[in-house]
């Protein structure tokens, strides 16, 4: 690596910071050894860390790794910086004690330079605790009750706006500073749709309502805006599919920009959402979705399909710093198989595999990231590797001692102004060989079967990568244009076979009936005698188009020989 980059580790052993790809002990920052160390946190430009550790929350700045702040609250179980790094938020389980009455504010917001609390708040549930800034701290919003409560930073005593009339489930602001976007969910009642509703601040009322989507699927929701603040994907998932197609439950897919636009996204497998990243320029986005192997799309800021990377076993995508590089892979209860995409080319630059990875992050320089096994998901081969994304293996960290746990690594934050934009390369880079051998793929054979050739039969054929907008015939492989062939035949055939129809038709349409209906006043006779003429011309119609060369099924046939009997009856009732 050019650089040298700074990592956390945090197991068993207590809190470290090691510098990559190496993982040696960086002098200035003493460890702490707590076993306690509970979690930790980088701000967003790597310019201080904390890590909460049973006692304390200390806070550091990394040029140095002197101490910022040391805040007393042992209970700690959440941190986060704001995107200045000008406040610290932690917070606590709610609980109610002899030292702690009811609404005793468990939630504080911290000014790092005068190490005092700004602002503090009860927030009882675990989920959704943390508040959120405009990217500018000028605004923090939080939801209390499904009520949208929204802050002046200046003004923290007082609520500044809130939205009224309308239960908020859950929300989220857009990145960047003004104007301001909001995105509302809020669900409905029996029998009504639940909404996602896009509101610019301060109004949210109809005035400043641009978007609004509808759906009745929804038990919760994932929100994510691109780069650009202009635009926000909505993912709406259910915890059960009521048709039992399944385990995950049902998601749908949604799209709403700041111009007013709203639709959901079309999906061309059906199954569940796993994963949805945006590039970090912000001008597209990839799903990995549906039924195993999974596809994978990259879609354009228009909701078109951009390229198809085929199908496979994955359930993560991840875009590096630059935007320049895709990750797909396929963790927890797969084979850990890691795919490296060139999203300029739509090249496929590295397959590899990670297996028992529980946590993969990209390094900030974008050519390399990192893979983790840790507990509690995994207690057995904790360690992480460091990768190139050419596909080689730059450096192995085991916990190789009995009794030892890793439970976190992550690569220090830092400004996206420290790295330019590199040319990405297929050539692969000089790296090391994995302390531990592969496990073998050969197929397992029973030994009367040993000496033979194995025959695999696949549940399912894997789709391979395409591009919506066709490709010359020059670069399209063998099978690719062989299906085109295929495809091109079928479309003649149909052709063909419409135009046989269109004849059929123009002879029906062209048939004129020899009867003559008059009717005799008498509401019985009047009914027989169009009963009779319907079924006359349904078999003169029959006619001519056996005139015209079409083959006629059985029962057509035998009703084409009542014609003469039917004549017969409507001659005698119609009145002369």
């Amino acid at each position: 690596m050019s650089l040298i980059f700074q990592l956390l580790v945090r197991g068993t052993e207590g809190v470290h910071i090691v510098r990559g790809p190496r993982f040696d002990e960086v002098p200035a920052f003493k460890p702490d050894l707590s076993k306690s160390s509970r979690l930790t946190a980088w701000s967003s430009n790597g310019q201080y860390f904390a890590w909460a550790n049973g006692s304390v929350v200390n806070v550091v700045k990394t040029d140095d790794w002197s101490l910022v702040a040391q805040l007393p609250k042992p209970k700690t179980c959440g941190l986060q910086f704001s995107p200045q790094q000008t406040y610290l938020t932690t917070w606590e389980p709610y609980q109610v004690t002899k030292d702690n009455p009811v609404n005793t504010p468990n939630l504080h917001i911290w000014n790092l330079q005068t190490k005092e609390s700004v602002k503090s708040y009860v927030q009882k549930r675990n989920t959704g605790w943390q508040p959120s800034w405009s990217a500018d701290e000028k605004l923090l919003a939080r939801n209390l009750n499904q009520e949208l409560q929204i802050y002046e930073t200046e003004k923290l005593g007082s609520i500044a706006h809130k939205i009224q009339d309308a239960k908020v489930s859950d929300f989220s602001i857009s990145p960047g500073t003004a104007p301001y976007h909001f995105l509302c969910y809020i669900p409905g009642g029996k029998g009504q749709p639940s909404f996602a509703k896009l509101f610019q601040y301060p109004n949210f009322n109809q005035t400043g309502l641009i978007a609004t989507k509808s759906f009745f699927q929804g038990d919760k929701v994932e929100m994510k805006w691109n780069k650009n603040g202009n635009c926000v994907l909505l993912m709406t998932t259910t915890d059960t599919d009521s048709s039992g197609a399944s385990y995950y439950g049902k998601q749908t897919l949604h799209f709403l920009n700041t111009k007013g636009d709203s639709l959901m996204i079309q999906l061309a497998k059906q199954g569940p959402i796993y994963s949805v990243e945006w590039n970090p320029k912000g001008n597209e986005f990839c799903v990995v979705y549906g039924f195993m192997p999974a596809k994978a799309t990259l879609f354009n800021i228009k909701c078109e399909p951009k390229f198809d990377f085929g199908t496979g076993p994955r359930n993560t995508v991840y875009f590096n710093s630059f935007g320049n590089l895709l990750l797909l892979g396929g963790f927890g209860n797969l084979r850990g198989k890691i795919e490296v995409w060139d999203t300029k080319t739509y090249k496929l630059i590295s397959p590899m595999e990670a297996p028992d990875t529980t946590h993969l992050q990209w390094c900030p320089d974008g050519q390399h990231f990192m893979t983790s096994t840790t507990a509690p998901r995994l207690r057995v081969d904790n360690g992480a590797k460091v990768w190139h994304y050419s596909g080689s293996l730059i450096h192995e960290y085991r916990i190789t001692e009995k009794n030892q746990e890793l439970w976190e690594t992550s690569w220090q934050s830092l400004p996206a102004s420290s790295f330019q934009e590199f040319a990405v390369s297929a050539k692969k880079v000089q790296g090391i060989a994995p302390s531990q051998p592969q496990v073998s793929k050969e197929l397992y054979r029973p030994p009367c079967a040993k000496g033979t050739l194995a025959v695999i039969k696949y549940l399912e054929e894997r789709e391979l990568p395409s591009n919506p907008k066709a490709p010359a015939q020059s670069e399209m492989g063998k099978n690719a244009l062989k299906n085109k062939k295929k495809q091109e035949r079928k479309q003649k055939n149909e052709a063909k076979d419409k135009a046989q129809e269109t004849a059929t038709v123009k002879v029906e349409v062209n048939y004129v009936s020899d009867l003559v209906l008059k009717l005799t006043g008498d509401a019985e006779v009047d009914k027989q005698l169009k009963d009779l003429k319907k079924k006359l011309d349904q078999i003169g119609k029959l006619k001519l188009e056996k005139a015209a060369g079409k083959t006629m099924e059985l029962n057509q046939l035998d009703k084409m020989t009542k014609e003469q009997e039917l004549r017969a009856e409507f001659d005698k009732l119609t009145v002369n």
